[in-house]
Parts: C-alpha cells; structure tokens; sequence
C-alpha cells in the first residue's frame, strides 16, 4: 500500500468535523508560510551549519590529538616502570637470586594498575613471575610485539579476570642487559581499560563541549539571523577592497531580492570609480597627477583664473640639442628626450615637484604649486643638484658604450607668481606666470653644461644658505630690469644632502637595470 494510500485510509475514517479543522490548519500553515526564502533564515541556516561543522572538525582534531598525547604518556610511563625493573633485576638475575626477584616484583603488582610481572633468563625460562602471566613464550611475544624504541616493545593481548570477564591488557617488554650482554627480559602487564580511563574522560569532555557548542551556535545563529537582512560580509570585503583602490572588483551573485539592489547599486558605483580613475590616469600623462586629481575633483569649478603663491620654478635643457638631433635619426631624438625627461619625473617626484610642461629639449618644473610646499625652494636647488649627478652618471655609462655624452643646464627662481588655469574657455592649461618664472628661464640660458644658476635672493634666503654650496657666477643685464642681477652657480649641497642624492641616484640607476 503506498504511502498517499494509507493516508487516506488512516485520516478518511475520522468525523468530517475533525477532516475540516485539518484542512483548516493546513490552510493556514501554508499561508504562514513565506513566499520565499529571507536572507535571515539563510543565513541562520548557514551559520548553523558552518558552526556544527567547525565544532565536529575541532572535536575529531582535538580528540585525535589527545589520544595521541595520552598513548605517549602510557608508552613514557610504562617504559620508565620496565626500565626500573630491568635495573633493579640486574643484580639479582646474575646470581640467581630468585627470592629476591619475587619479592622485588610482588612490590609492582601491588599496584592495582600493574597486573603482571614476569622476569626471564637469557633463554627465555622464566625465574619469577606474579599476576597474569601472557600464554605465549617470550620468543613468541617478541615476534608479535610492537615495537617502541630501540630497546622497548609493546603486545596487546586478551585474559580474563577473576570473575571471568574478558579483559584487554598490554604487555611491555624490555630486554636486561650488563655490559652489552643480553641476561634476561622484564616484562609488565597493564589494564588498557585502567590506563585509558584519562582519555575516556577526555574524550567525554570534547563530546560534551562539541554538543553544547554546537547547540550554542544554533542558538546564536538563529538570533542572528533574526536581525540581519543583508550578506554584511560581501558588501564589507567589496567596500574595502573599492577603499583600496581595487576598481575591477565586482560581485558576481545575481539575486531577485532586496540584496539584488544593492548588488546592482554596488556594481554600478564601482564601474563608475572604475571610469573616473581611468581618465584621471590617462589625463595625468599629460598633465601633472597633482593638476588632474585637482581638476578631476572639482570638475564643476574648471575655469580660467589663478592665484598668486610664493613658488620656485625650475628651467633644464640639453645643451647643443639641435647638434645633437642633426647627427641622430628622429626615432633616436624621441628615444632620448624621452628617456632623459623620464629621470626628470622621476626626480621631480622625490622632491614634491610638479612636471609643468616638456618645451622640446627643455623642461619646466613647479615646487610650491598647485600643493603648497613650506620647503619648495631647497627641494628644487636639491632636485636640480640630482639632476645633474643623475646625467653625469649615465654620462659615464654612456662613454663606455661609446655614445656621445649629454649635459644639461638649469636655472632656479623663486618668488611670487600668478599659478592657474590659462589660455581660453575652449583650450586652457595649468601653468604658472610672472616675472619670477621669467628670470628662472633666462638664468638657464646664462648657465654653463652642467651648471646650476640661481639668483642672488635665493642663495641668501636663511632656509637655503646654510644648506648649499655656492658660489658667485657673474651678473647680467636683463631687459626690462634696470639692475644687473647677480647669480650664482650651485655646486652641491651640503654633506647629509648630498650622501642621500648619492643614494637616490644609485637606487634609480639600479632599478633602470633591473627593468
């Protein structure tokens, strides 16, 4: 009879009142019932589950792992009592002593864990023995045993007890040995059921602890689960991982339910994160990263204007450039502009300088603008003074190679200048204008290879004298300034300065080897 068969037999003989009020009930338990799934119970039910499993796997390691211990404590502790034996039966094995044997192993089996003692000559015959004796010969025994160490073994075998019982009980044995020579044997018999009542209680507690752990768990769980409507974790590993600047990350889960909007909502941030950072990576290779942060975080405030700032500006070009592009082919002249302007970013970098613009072979560098910088001034002599070490290293690489060698010159100005967005509403550019700017491209031309010319203001300002070497160049007539000014050409900077440009240069030297 199937099962749907016997239902109707058992619930069809009741009084049609009672078959109603079942209905009834049915009825209602299916409307009570959700019409799917909530992410609480889901997640009650997973925690339950992992918490269960958790608490099994814990339990099997830690029961394991005590089993383990506790054998080894049995073995240790068995090993040290047939050692003892082995030593104490010595003596009285080589003269024969039997009397004293029995009495020396009568004082073991005293001991209600011991329940044999039993001690053979070198052949096997046995010269004292108290308590359960093993039915096999010694010869015997050390063929079935279990070998412990170098000198000790272990058989497990089965006796009964006075009331007939069967028992487990295992045997150590050990050989009796005077002056490397083999005398006699000891062996003692223990009660597996005694010596394992430790690890029975421990095994008990683990069980104990498992259970009402995982009962716990299934309580907290539930509870849990009672107050949590969203999937915390995978918003919370995808929220660090976008904080992190890890655009690409997506979560994958497709959902119907209120999760599935946040999902989307989530995706679609991302993806947008994802497409700001890339035009601001792609708007920064031709502008300073700091200008494209600046103008990609205030893209409603982009217009033309500036503002006045105390900054340095900084002028480094090749010296004999177009000699230089005359004798090498265009893709060569665009190799070498690029490599050598690629140093300057680099340098430019370490000292919180921004790259304002590259004018064929001469390069144009901002301290202090657009981020203010207290120290711009002895940041652009120090950049400057890298510079030049960097070129006159690769310099050096360079006539090993047998190519031509490159210098540069470089003139430095600080002062007051109008930094801002110029040009038309159509085409603009961040740059930096003003007379000081003017006066740092006009000591760069006045500069020799390999030289760095500053204006006589800047070598006596207090926060740069004291950590520069200097000395007077000459002075120039400008037009439009009435006063000749007076320069000055950098040579180094002073001692610790200079050992950690030492050190910069070869950790840029090394790292263009490496790639």
């Amino acid at each position: 009879m199937s099962t749907r068969a016997l239902f109707l037999k058992i619930f069809g003989t009741l009084p049609l009142a009672a078959q109603r009020r079942m209905a009834s009930a049915r009825q209602l338990l299916v409307r009570r019932l959700p019409a799917r799934v909530t992410i609480a119970h889901k997640l009650a039910f997973i925690l339950t589950i992992l918490i269960a499993s958790g608490m099994v796997l814990l339990g099997l390691v830690i029961h394991n792992s005590q089993k383990r211990l506790l054998d080894n404590q049995m073995n240790d502790f068995a090993k040290t009592v047939v050692h003892q034996l082995s030593e104490s039966s010595k003596e009285l094995i080589l003269s024969d002593d039997t009397l004293s044997l029995m009495v020396l192993i009568s004082s073991l089996t005293a001991n209600q864990n011991t329940l044999g003692v039993v001690i053979y000559n070198e052949s096997g015959k046995v010269l004292a023995s108290s308590g359960m004796t093993p039915p096999n010969d010694i010869l015997g025994l050390y063929r079935t045993a279990k070998k412990i160490d170098q000198t000790n073994f272990s058989v497990e075998w089965r006796n009964t007890d006075e009331s007939g019982a069967n028992i487990e009980v295992i045997s150590y044995i050990a050989p009796v040995t005077f002056q490397n020579l083999y005398i006699g044997h000891s062996l003692v018999t223990f009660s597996k059921a005694s010596l394992g009542q430790a690890a029975s209680a421990t095994i008990q507690a683990i069980v104990l602890a498992t259970v009402f752990m995982i009962l716990l768990g299934i309580i907290t769980a539930y509870f849990i689960g009672q107050r949590l409507s969203q999937p915390i974790y995978s918003l919370m590993d995808a929220s660090k991982a976008i904080d992190a600047g890890n655009y690409d990350f997506r979560i994958n889960e497709k959902r119907n339910d209120e999760i599935g909007y946040l999902i989307d909502s989530f995706n679609n941030m991302a993806n947008g994160l994802l497409q700001k950072s890339q035009v601001e990576n792609a708007f920064s290779r031709f502008v300073s990263s700091k200008v494209a942060k600046q103008i990609m975080n205030n893209l409603d405030q982009v217009q033309l204007g500036g503002k006045h700032v105390n900054a340095t500006a900084v002028f480094a070009d090749i010296v004999g450039f177009t000699a230089i592009s005359e004798k090498l082919p265009p893709a060569n002249v665009a190799a070498l502009l690029n490599e050598y302007f690629s140093y300057i970013t680099t340098v430019c970098r370490l000292y919180h300088g921004t790259i304002d613009k590259f004018m064929g072979d001469c390069a144009m560098l901002i301290f202090g603008a657009p981020d203010e910088d207290p120290d711009h001034k002895f940041n652009a002599i120090s950049c400057a003074v890298m510079i030049q070490r960097l070129v006159h290293t690769l310099n050096i690489e360079r006539a090993i190679d047998g190519q031509m060698p490159i210098h540069f010159r470089i003139g430095i100005n600080s002062g007051p200048m109008l930094a801002g967005n110029m040009g038309s509403n159509e085409h603009m550019q961040y740059t930096v204008v003003g007379d000081t700017v003017n006066l740092a491209s006009r000591l760069h031309t006045v500069a020799e290879p390999g030289q760095i010319v500053i204006s006589d203001e800047l070598v006596k300002d207090p926060d740069v004298q004291w950590r520069i070497i200097a000395h007077r160049h000459q002075s120039i007539k400008l037009r439009g300034i009435s006063n000749p000014v007076t320069t000055y050409v950098v040579t180094d900077v002073k001692h610790d300065y200079s050992k950690t440009i030492d050190s910069q240069v070869s950790e840029i030297i090394a790292h263009q080897i490496v790639a």
